[in-house]
């Protein structure tokens, strides 16, 4: 189910790849730009209706699950809707009703009033796949999440551009508004295919069976409501807040850029570069270390109330390894082909230079999701909430006093400083209390060599035929040879072996 979950993954991912370069080329640096305004208000939202209740039950579906007490495991997904579902009504309500004050004195750009208007229509939905979603990630059955995801990515790309060639005449321009209601409409078609997921297999086979014979007495409403409320609100309070320093980020990016002596519309097309364009593809190789994220959680959890610390080791050292090595391929393609895929994706020059400066974040971005993963399955998640803490306001500090000076570039630099904090102080908690094996020359020493060589092999090879051959086509073949190489060589050097998957 974890490989069949990570194909998934990467097929919504290339799916929301080709849409991120249509939406692109469809609306325009500066209207991505509002566009991408309107998710942190998105991001706030989803955190407070959806974030902490999805976590909860998803731990308490894995404890409950490791200590066979199979009737509660409904309950707590049928409570976890009720709270959400109610929370996201109320939201959505007050976000449609000040749409134009949060436009306007929040995000700083009133054209966005209608996109919120628009946004809020999603949130009932959003809460309820959180909930399902964390019941399977719960019951370690993570494909479903993943084909509900690969779902609402394929219906929301298919009624943007629907509506943009009937409205356009063929023209096939996009607006934020169309590109937000895709979201909305992706959203509801998420939720009715989970809710159909939900019907036809509502838990697995020997649990249905044990059900019927399990003698332990199943926890009431109120004492599931009552854990739920217990370990979602302070986890949510502690997300809140990250997404507000999150939001806030995202807020002053714009703003920054224009104190730096920019116009309004270079500002707003820079962060639509930023957002739309160079973000998106530092992030596509995340696929599969948000899938090992994602299950680590509960493994961790089971594992821990089984009190089984062998295997928490090896989890723990595996889920390292593979977020490092992917970080080193990711860093590598990226340095190597960053600048040449910005100019022929997007045939944006500033796209390619941002794609390259941001590539040194990978190892950090992707190892740091699965340190984060395990210190919240240990039920320590008060220490990555600090660790975030501190590594979001060090990056807000650093852009206040750099981006008005240096511009995009300042941004960067805060970026990387304050991944690097984030990432230190998760390895320090992980290696004290779980001390998983460490091998530096496998981890991170094999795989740089390797992938600093055939990096400058394979680009200087492209360098030679691209004047004649540099489409996009050419252009992906070589960042998937330089990946068949680096796993081909990791595999000669015993980097990585298939006992790993045992």
């Amino acid at each position: 189910m974890a490989v069949s979950q990570v194909y998934l993954r990467y097929a919504t991912r290339i799916i929301g790849f080709f849409y991120r370069v249509y939406l692109s080329n469809a609306m325009g640096a500066e209207k991505l730009g509002i566009y991408q305004l309107i998710f942190p208000i998105y991001g706030i939202a989803f955190t407070i209706f959806a974030s902490g209740i999805q976590t909860a039950i998803s731990k308490f579906v894995a404890t409950e699950l490791g200590r066979h007490h199979y009737k509660s495991i409904n309950r707590t997904l049928k409570m976890g809707l009720i709270l959400s579902v109610s929370i996201a009504l109320v939201i959505s309500f007050l976000t449609y009703q000040y749409a134009d004050i949060l436009a306007g004195n929040v995000l700083m750009e009133p054209r966005s009033a209608d996109s919120l208007r628009i946004l809020a229509f999603a949130f009932p939905f959003c809460g309820a796949t959180a909930c399902i979603n964390g019941y399977y990630y719960g019951l370690k059955k993570a494909g479903v999440p993943a084909m509900t995801q690969l779902f609402e990515q394929l219906v929301r790309v298919l009624c943007v551009y629907f509506l943009a060639t009937y409205l356009g005449n063929g023209d096939l321009r996009v607006t934020h508004e169309m590109a937000v209601f895709g979201i909305v409409i992706g959203e509801v078609a998420s939720n009715l295919y989970n809710i159909f997921s939900l019907a036809i297999s509502n838990a697995p086979k020997e649990m249905r069976h044990l059900m019927k014979t399990d003698r332990f007495q199943a926890l009431g409403k109120r004492a599931i409501t009552g854990n739920l409320l217990r370990f979602s609100a302070p986890l949510t309070a502690n997300r809140l807040l990250i997404s507000l320093l999150h939001s806030l980020e995202a807020i002053l990016i714009p703003n920054l850029l224009r104190q730096s002596g920019l116009s309004n519309v270079e500002a707003l097309s820079i962060y639509g570069i930023l957002n739309g364009m160079a973000i998106p593809f530092i992030m596509f190789p995340s696929a599969i270390t948000n899938s090992l994220s994602v299950l680590l959680l509960p493994t961790i959890s089971e594992a821990q109330a089984a009190d089984n610390i062998s295997l928490i080791r090896k989890t723990t050292a595996l889920s390292i390894k593979y977020s490092l090595l992917i970080g080193i391929l990711g860093a590598g393609i990226f340095l190597s082909f960053g600048q040449s895929l910005g100019n022929v994706v997007f045939h944006n020059q500033l796209a390619g230079s941002l794609i390259t400066t941001m590539a040194w974040l990978c190892p950090f971005l992707y190892i740091t999701t699965t340190l984060s993963s395990i210190i919240n399955g240990m039920g320590k998640a008060h220490l990555t909430f600090v660790n975030s803490i501190i590594g979001l306001v060090t990056r807000i500090l650093l852009m206040l006093y750099l981006v008005p000076r240096s511009g995009i570039n300042g941004y960067l630099n805060s970026l990387l400083i304050s991944q690097l904090v984030i990432t230190a102080f998760d390895g320090i908690i992980v290696i004290k209390n779980i001390r998983p094996p460490f091998h530096a020359i496998d981890w991170i020493l094999k795989p740089g060599i390797i992938i600093t060589l055939c990096s400058y092999i394979l680009y200087r090879i492209y360098e030679y035929i691209s004047p004649s051959h540099g489409g996009i086509l050419i252009l992906l073949g070589f960042c998937l040879g330089l990946t068949v190489l680096y796993l081909i060589f990791l595999g000669i050097t015993k980097a990585v072996s298939l006992k790993d998957f045992k």
